[in-house]
């Protein structure tokens, strides 16, 4: 993946991981859009980013993909880089659930239904680029997950499995596929803002622009804290790491 003279959308792009990846690619000499739900936060970004653009995007609603990616393409004719990063996080006690399943299918819709939908509708655009990127952003629990959070790590782990299957149907064409898996970074998701648990959000950005500007681009981004974890299976830990994990996270405490 080239780092600069991109036109970059970025899903999510308002707050926490999308906000840092931003920050750091208009550095670069890109030119960068946020897309977000909350116009408020979209603004302030901006603001703090001299150059950076934004625009409305609620990706949970799939009736208005096509129009927001016409409308985007049109506008950003150079259009050349898409970063889903745009994601959701709910606790839920399983055995006490709602009946209306509502956190579960507004995670599944934005989690999961969104990038697949956004890539679907932007992917004629980048095949006719010389050189594009769709870059997923999945989950280290994506590989492990995290009980309290059930649907939110069953929309990672698919996405992560779409992610290879898009890989390999564009491996003659144009375009890039990649895959960052964040690790518990503090971001606002499970309010981890503050957790010192969580990595640190500027150390988790260092490190991932690191890893971007190597050649070639690996086709998974993981940071020291995701890399074992992706790798437990075949270590014969995963067990271990399944039962330490989720006894430190009391669902109880959330």
């Amino acid at each position: 993946m080239q780092m600069s003279g991109n036109t970059i959308l970025i899903t999510g792009g308002g707050t926490g991981i999308g906000r840092g990846l931003a920050g750091e690619l208009l550095r670069l000499g890109n030119e960068v859009i946020i897309a977000g739900r909350r116009r408020e936060t979209l603004e302030e970004t901006v603001a703090a980013n001299p150059g950076m653009k934004a625009i409305v995007l609620d990706i949970e609603k799939g009736d208005g993909i096509r129009e927001f990616a016409a409308r985007v393409t049109t506008s950003m004719p150079r259009l050349n880089v898409l970063i889903n990063n745009a994601g959701i996080m709910r606790v839920e006690r399983l055995g006490t659930q709602q009946e209306d399943l509502a956190d579960m299918e507004a995670t599944i819709r934005t989690n999961l239904l969104g990038p697949i939908r956004l890539t679907a509708a932007l992917l004629p655009h980048l095949l006719k680029q010389q050189a594009a990127a769709i870059v997923n952003v999945t989950s280290g629990l994506a590989f492990v997950p995290l009980a309290m959070t059930p649907t939110y790590c069953a929309t990672k782990a698919a996405l992560h499995s779409y992610t290879e299957s898009l890989r390999y149907q564009m491996r003659n064409t144009p375009v890039e596929v990649l895959e960052l898996a964040p690790p518990y970074v503090q971001t606002e998701l499970l309010n981890g803002k503050d957790d010192p648990r969580a990595m640190p959000l500027v150390d988790f950005i260092a490190e991932v622009m690191e890893i971007l500007q190597q050649q070639p681009t690996p086709k998974e981004i993981l940071v020291k804290g995701v890399m074992e974890r992706r790798n437990l299976t075949a270590l014969d830990r995963y067990e271990k790491v399944f039962e330490g994990m989720n006894a430190a996270m009391n669902i109880d405490t959330l």
